[in-house]
Parts: structure tokens; C-alpha cells; sequence
């Protein structure tokens, strides 16, 4: 018996079962066939022709219009049939998609890794959230031969993977850079000639690279077009906005940055983010610099990673928990 002469006996036994019985375990039996029937790629509208056949060999006396009926639910099946298995091959597109996304995602973690050096007196927490599978946002920590901590945070204005391996390329030419070569200004210079002769014209990058010189206590600090940040100055209770204009990476090669220095006092922070922390989107709209702010004074008692932590969960559950951009936050907080 071929399989077509199976599949029609299979079905002709669970219709009789069921017209005689009308349980609900036939129509179980029924739901496990159609499995069945994908499996073995019989069509909707073979499924219709075959019903139609036995039921009139059972009822031989169904009335004309009834039987002509079935040429039109043939037809739609047809269509639907069709429409099917475009939206089956869409689905099996879309899983292999997502699984490369997630690979990709993982191979960019990898490769965009950094660990938070361990300073004294320094306490410092960073915390970065892509909206979507790949991040376009970075963050990065160097401590030299020095001691001095350098910390570099960038967002790619684009996304997806072109953001993801424009980001590979910007780590390579950081950890490339020799060693004298870590002041703030150098860096964005040096990055900047990088962007502008190996990335597509219609991509940029803002970056903020900072140094604290722990013997000093002083923060250097330079801006490519970067968010500004905040200064936290324990001894009045305020916060001042870390202004450092620059142009982004990538549009003049020939550009110079500004380097700028503020001495870091025990209780001072400075926390540095990308966009997706102020323009965190609201029932009410993007949210204002000065809301961010009552945020930090909310946890500004605890430790560093601690307040970064918390400030995301905040911002997650007032966008409902879902991140219309990628967040990233950190904060250096000088103990003593």
C-alpha cells in the first residue's frame, strides 16, 4: 500500500469513527494526523479532495449544491496552501536570521569585552544594555603602567552589524595606540583619522575618552560630539554638566579636540552615558537632564555599580521595560 493509499485510509477511518461517535477523542486523533500530514507534505486542497471523495461514497444521495460546495473550499485551499508555506519558508528565514543575530551578539561581547579596573580609592560601575540583539553602543577601560584609569565610552549613530563591527574596528585602533599616546585628546585624534579613511561615509561615532590620574586625582577628559556628561561635587551638593564640544569621529581627519581637567574631590562622581540613558522616552516625552539627576540623588548613597544598576531598572520600568535605544552608564565615584 503506497502512502497515499495509507494517508486515505488513516483519514476515511477517524471520519467514520467520528461521524458515528462525535467524541472528542477522534478529533484528537485528528489534530495528531494533521501533524502527520505536514510531515508527509500532503497539501490542504489533497486533504479537501479526499474528503469530498469519501463523503460520497458514504452518502451517495448528498445533494448537488453541497458536492459543487467543495470545489469552492478547494479553490481557498489552493490559495491558502500557498500562502502557507510562503509564511513557513518566511518563519524558517527569519529563525536562521535570529540565530545569526545571536551569534553575532555573542561574538561582539566577546570581542568588545572589558573588566572595570580595580583602583583604590576609586569606585567605579558601568552598566551597558543593547535595545536589540547587537549593541551600538561601547564602553571601554584601560589602566596603564601608570596607574591612571582610561575609560572610553562611544555610540555609533547606526545600528545592527555594520554598528557592531564599526565598534570591532574602533577597540582595534584603541588597544593599538602606544603607550604614550593615552592622553585624551591624542586619542580621539588618532581614532578620528581611523574613522574617517575605513568607515562609510553615512556612519559617525561620538566618543568620550576620559583619564583619572589617581596620583593627582585629576580627570582629563575629551569629547567627539558625545553626550555630555555629569560632575557630582560632594562638598555644595551639585551637579555641573561636563561640557566638551568636538566634532564626531570620522568628518574631518584633520581635526583637533580639546582636552579639558577637573580635579576629583572624596564624594565626587563623574558619570558619563550614551543617549539611550536622556532620551529615555516617557508617556510625557524624552526625559529631562534634571529627572536623570533625581535619579542619581536616589541612590547617590550607595556604591558605584549599585547606583548604575538601579538607575536602569528605573529607566526600564518607565519605558515598560522596553529600551527604545541602547543604555549605557557609568560612574566613577572618588571614596577618599
Amino acid at each position: 500500500m503506497g502512502l497515499q493509499d495509507k494517508m486515505e485510509e488513516k483519514y476515511r477511518t477517524i471520519l467514520m469513527e467520528y461521524l458515528k461517535e462525535q467524541s472528542e477523542q477522534t478529533l484528537y486523533q485528528g489534530q495528531k494526523f494533521t501533524r502527520e500530514l505536514i510531515e508527509k507534505n500532503i497539501s490542504p486542497e489533497e486533504i479537501v479532495s479526499l474528503h469530498k471523495s469519501l463523503l460520497l461514497d458514504l452518502y451517495p444521495n448528498v445533494p448537488e449544491s453541497i458536492v459543487h460546495s467543495f470545489d469552492v473550499l478547494l479553490e481557498v485551499m489552493v490559495g491558502y496552501g500557498l500562502a502557507y508555506s510562503e509564511h513557513q519558508s518566511l518563519r524558517s528565514k527569519q529563525l536562521e536570521y535570529r540565530t545569526e543575530m545571536e551569534i553575532a551578539a555573542n561574538v561582539q561581547q566577546t570581542l568588545l569585552g572589558t573588566s572595570i579596573p580595580n583602583v583604590p580609592d576609586l569606585d567605579i560601575g558601568a552598566l551597558s544594555v543593547p535595545a536589540r540583539h547587537m549593541n551600538g553602543d561601547y564602553f571601554h577601560f584601560v589602566q596603564d603602567d601608570n596607574g591612571c584609569v582610561n575609560v572610553a565610552i562611544a555610540d555609533v549613530i547606526g545600528k545592527g552589524i555594520p554598528a557592531a563591527l564599526c565598534m570591532s574596528m574602533i577597540k582595534y585602533a584603541m588597544d593599538s595606540l602606544p603607550e604614550n599616546r593615552h592622553a585624551p585628546h591624542m586619542v580621539l585624534e588618532s581614532l578620528n583619522r581611523v574613522v574617517e579613511q575605513n568607515v562609510d561615509p553615512s556612519m559617525f561615532i561620538t566618543m568620550f575618552y576620559g583619564m583619572y590620574d589617581p596620583e593627582s586625582h585629576t580627570f582629563h577628559f575629551s569629547s567627539a560630539g558625545h553626550e555630555p556628561g555629569f560632575y557630582y561635587i560632594a562638598e555644595t551638593d551639585e551637579f555641573l554638566e561636563m561640557e566638551a564640544k568636538g566634532l564626531l569621529l570620522g568628518i574631518d581627519k584633520k581635526t583637533k579636540y580639546l582636552q579639558f581637567e577637573q580635579k576629583v574631590k572624596p564624594g565626587d562622581m563623574i558619570i558619563l552615558m550614551s543617549d539611550g540613558v536622556t532620551e529615555c522616552r516617557t508617556e510625557e516625552g524624552f526625559l529631562e537632564r534634571d529627572a536623570l539627576i533625581g535619579y542619581i540623588r536616589k541612590y547617590i548613597h550607595m556604591e558605584a555599580q549599585e547606583i548604575v544598576n538601579n538607575i536602569y531598572k528605573d529607566l526600564e520600568r518607565l519605558q515598560d521595560f522596553q529600551l527604545r535605544d541602547d543604555f549605557t552608564l557609568i560612574i566613577l565615584k572618588r571614596n577618599v
